[in-house]
């Protein structure tokens, strides 16, 4: 028999009361198939490509690495969150679309999330400081060059210095 916990998520702002889990269940699968967030993807699902990154607290997060009952009274936010809901893409979103920095996309949803919740944190970054925090996701298809533009684009772009 297997165990079932009632938790309650905050997931973009929406409070999820009375979510019904498995104490196995990770964050990721309850946000795809629980309240069907699919915006996160599944990539390897064991913390070392990336697709699954969400903010926890302000904070990315492998949402694969971590069990939804460990996320009850924590802020979550997922890709979803960074658009307004009436088809207005964010300044990060833009800034990827505008300088190429997704291919296939599969990817994408994780390193918008990375790039969110390092740019809150570090809104100065430089560039070598943008390469390094990418290089802890994956991507097979953009050669990150052009993922670390759009970052710097955007991060360039929210402090006031317009595009370069």
């Amino acid at each position: 028999m297997t165990d079932k916990i009632l938790i309650s998520l905050t997931v973009n702002g929406t409070a999820y009361d009375d979510v019904l889990v498995e104490a196995r269940h990770t964050l990721v699968d309850v946000l795809r198939h629980g309240l069907r967030l699919t915006g996160t993807h599944v990539g390897c699902e064991h913390g070392v490509c990336g697709a699954c990154t969400v903010l926890v607290d302000g904070a990315p997060a492998r949402a694969c690495l971590m069990f939804a009952v460990q996320a009850e009274g924590a802020d979550i936010r997922t890709v979803e969150s960074l658009s307004d809901g009436d088809d207005e893409l964010s300044d990060l979103q833009r800034a990827f679309s505008e300088h190429h920095g997704l291919q296939c996309g599969f990817c994408t949803p994780g390193f918008l999330m990375l790039a969110e919740g390092f740019l809150a944190e570090r809104p100065q970054a430089t560039k070598e400081e943008i390469r390094e925090v990418v290089s802890a996701n994956l991507c097979r298809c953009t050669g990150y060059q052009t993922i670390v533009e759009a970052i710097d684009g955007c991060a360039r772009e929210r402090r006031g210095e317009g595009r370069q």
